[in-house]
């Protein structure tokens, strides 16, 4: 009888320490670049995190975005000058869409 308590005691102990902790699922960051050849990569920076996706026929995707606030920096080509947005928020699970980013000269 008292093994039984023990054992029950301990897979009591076992499902609460599961249940205990929440999995955090990461968001992404999405869009496109016009002119498409104009970009080469999409960087993603919140705080110490720096995230990097290539852009291929003007779009991009950058994965495991933790949830937070992030500022994205589209690297262009010469004659193309950089493209920065800042405060991105990415929610828990979801993809941000930024939309078409237009390159300047």
């Amino acid at each position: 009888m008292k093994k039984t308590r023990i054992s029950l005691a301990a897979m009591s102990i076992l499902a609460a320490g599961l249940f205990a902790f929440n999995v955090i699922v990461d968001g992404s960051i999405k869009g496109t670049v016009a002119p498409p050849e104009g970009a080469v990569r999409a960087w993603a920076i919140s705080g110490t995190d720096t995230l990097r996706a290539d852009v291929a026929n003007g779009a991009f995707e950058i994965g495991a975005a933790k949830p937070g606030t992030y500022t994205v920096i589209i690297e262009a080509t010469a004659p193309f000058k950089n493209a920065t947005k800042e405060g991105v928020e990415v929610k828990e699970g979801e993809a941000t869409d930024l939309g078409e980013i237009t390159l300047e000269q």
